[in-house]
C-alpha cells in the first residue's frame, strides 16, 4: 500500500504551529520575567520552600545585597536596588532603594520573609527631589514590619493590584535585607569614600594617585560603582580589591534604562540622571551606615585636603569641636585645570616623575595652579564628609536630609582640589593662583604610586620602591 506523502497529510501544521504559539509562554516561564526581560542574577541562591500555607515562590531567588542585577516590580516601571532595615524611625521599617518612573502612580505590597513565613505589608514610595528633570528618579519604598516580623531577612515587592497567586506563579527576586544590627559604638572603618558612576574609565594614573592620597589622609575603604573601564584600570582595581582597600560594585543600569551621560536632559537626553549616580550614592550611604564612622562623597578627580593638619583623622575632631558634631561638612571646590602644566616656584622641587610617562591618565602633581574664585555668586561643586547615621538622603553635592544640618568648612582649614578640565572656557593662564599644598605629600605619594603600579604590573619591578 502506498504511504501518503507529507504534502497530503500536512502533519507539520500539527507540530510547528502549537510550538510557535507556546514559545512566548515557554520563554517567560524559563526566564521568570515579565515582557521586559531582566537577566538572571549571577550567584543568587534559592530559598528553601517554607512550611505551611505560606510557601516561598517556586524558583525565586535571594539577591545578596550587591546590585549587579536589578529586580523589576511586576506591573510597574520600578527597579529595586537594595533593601536595608531602618532603625532610626519610630517603628522599624525596611527601606528599599529603588529607581522608578516619577509620573507613575504605583502602590506596592511588601512580602517579607520572617522566620520561615511570608508576611505582607503595604509599601509607600517616596521620591528624592533631586531628579534633575529626568523621567525616572531615585525613590525609597518604605515597608512597615507586620506583626510577628521583628527580624525579616528578605523582601520582595509586587504591585498592590496584583493577584495574591501571581507571587507564587512568577517568583520575583527576593532582596537580602541588610543592616540587621545598628552598631554605633564600634566601626570597621574610620573613613570610607564613595566613587560613583565610573564609566569608560581610562585615567589610570590619577586613580592610583587618588587612592594612595586617600590612604595618606587616613581613609581605609573606597567603594566604587563601576560600569566599565580599561584593562589597565581593572588590573589596578583588582590589586586594590585584593588588598582590601577597594570594594567594586557592578553598576550597569543601561541594561534596563537609557541612562544619561550628563547632569541635565538638555545636554544628554535619557531616562535617568548621569548613570544613576544618585541611586548609587544612597545605596552607599546605607551600605556603610553601620560599618564606617564617617563617609566622604566625592569623585576620583577630587581630593579634600586639610591645610593645617596632615590627615582626616586630625581634621574631623577639629571640625566637630569648632562647628559641632554630626554635621554635614561641606568643602569648598577649587578647580585645577588640566589644560595648564605650569612649573612650581623655584623654591619647590618635585620628585622624579618620568617613570609615569607611559601610564595613561592625569598626573595631579603637575597641576598646582587653581582658577581664581568667580566674581559673581555661582553654584560651587562642593563635596561632603559626614557621619552616615546623621543623614538619611544624599545627593551629588551635599545631603538632602541632615539631622543637625550642613556647615561650610573654612577654606583655610580644608578645601577640595578638583583636578579636571577648566571650568572657565576663556581662562587666561596668567590669572591662575599657585596652590602647592599637595607637594607636602609628594614624596610619600610618589613612592606609594610607584609601588602600586609595580604591584599591578604597569611598571617594571617587584612592587618595592
Amino acid at each position: 500500500m502506498e504511504l501518503p506523502s507529507w504534502k497530503k497529510v500536512k502533519w507539520w501544521k500539527y507540530v510547528f504551529i502549537p510550538v510557535l504559539l507556546l514559545l512566548p509562554w515557554i520563554y517567560r516561564f524559563y526566564w521568570n520575567v515579565s515582557p521586559l526581560k531582566l537577566p538572571p542574577h549571577k550567584g543568587a541562591t534559592r530559598v528553601p520552600e517554607l512550611p505551611g500555607r505560606a510557601k516561598h515562590p517556586a524558583g525565586s531567588t535571594v539577591l545578596r545585597g550587591e546590585p549587579a542585577s536589578l529586580v523589576r516590580v511586576r506591573g510597574t516601571k520600578t527597579l529595586l536596588i537594595s533593601a536595608y532595615l531602618e532603625h532610626q524611625t519610630n517603628k522599624k521599617k525596611v527601606r528599599v532603594i529603588s529607581i522608578a518612573l516619577r509620573s507613575e502612580k504605583a502602590a506596592f505590597r511588601c512580602h517579607l520573609l520572617c522566620r520561615g513565613k511570608l508576611l505582607i505589608s503595604d509599601g509607600a514610595i517616596d521620591f528624592h527631589k533631586d531628579h534633575f528633570g529626568f523621567p525616572y528618579g531615585t525613590a525609597d519604598i518604605m515597608c512597615p514590619l507586620p506583626p510577628g516580623c521583628e527580624t525579616p531577612t528578605n523582601i520582595s515587592l509586587t504591585s498592590a493590584g496584583s493577584k495574591p497567586e501571581e507571587l507564587d506563579q512568577l517568583g520575583p527576586g527576593f532582596l537580602e535585607i541588610q543592616n540587621q544590627k545598628s552598631v554605633t559604638d564600634s566601626f570597621r572603618y574610620n573613613f570610607t569614600v564613595c566613587f560613583s558612576a565610573m564609566y569608560n574609565f581610562t585615567n589610570v594614573l590619577q586613580l592610583v594617585q587618588s587612592l594612595e592620597m586617600l590612604q595618606l589622609l587616613g581613609v581605609n575603604r573606597v567603594v566604587l560603582y563601576k560600569t566599565n573601564c580599561s584593562a589597565d584600570t581593572q588590573r589596578v582595581l583588582d590589586s586594590y580589591t585584593e588588598k582590601g582597600l577597594v570594594e567594586v560594585i557592578p553598576w550597569s543600569l543601561s541594561k534596563y534604562l537609557n541612562v544619561s551621560r550628563r547632569a541635565f536632559p538638555n545636554k544628554s537626553p535619557g531616562d535617568l540622571h548621569y548613570f544613576g549616580q544618585i541611586a548609587a550614592l544612597n545605596d552607599f550611604l546605607y551600605r556603610y551606615r553601620y560599618r564606617s564612622r564617617y563617609v566622604a562623597l566625592h569623585d576620583v578627580d577630587e581630593l579634600i585636603l586639610p591645610q593645617s593638619v596632615d590627615r582626616w583623622l586630625e581634621l574631623l575632631p577639629l571640625l566637630e569641636k569648632t562647628l559641632g558634631a554630626d554635621k554635614c561638612y561641606q568643602f569648598e571646590n577649587h578647580w585645577f585645570p588640566v589644560e595648564f602644566e605650569l612649573p612650581p616656584p623655584k623654591s619647590q622641587t618635585l620628585p622624579r616623575q618620568d617613570q609615569w610617562k607611559n601610564i595613561s591618565g592625569v598626573n595631579i602633581l603637575t597641576h598646582l595652579y587653581r582658577e581664581p574664585p568667580p566674581t559673581k555668586p555661582t553654584f560651587n561643586n562642593f563635596k561632603i564628609i559626614v557621619n552616615p547615621r546623621a543623614v538619611s538622603r544624599v545627593t551629588v553635592h551635599g545631603a538632602l536630609n541632615s539631622v543637625k544640618g550642613c556647615v561650610w568648612v573654612d577654606r583655610n582649614v580644608a578645601h577640595m582640589y578638583h583636578v579636571r578640565s577648566r571650568a572657565v572656557a576663556n581662562l587666561n593662564p596668567k590669572t591662575l593662583i599657585y596652590d602647592g599644598r599637595l607637594l607636602d605629600y609628594s614624596t610619600r605619594l610618589t613612592s606609594a604610586v610607584n609601588r602600586k603600579l609595580r604591584e599591578s604590573g604597569l611598571l617594571p619591578g617587584n612592587g618595592t620602591n
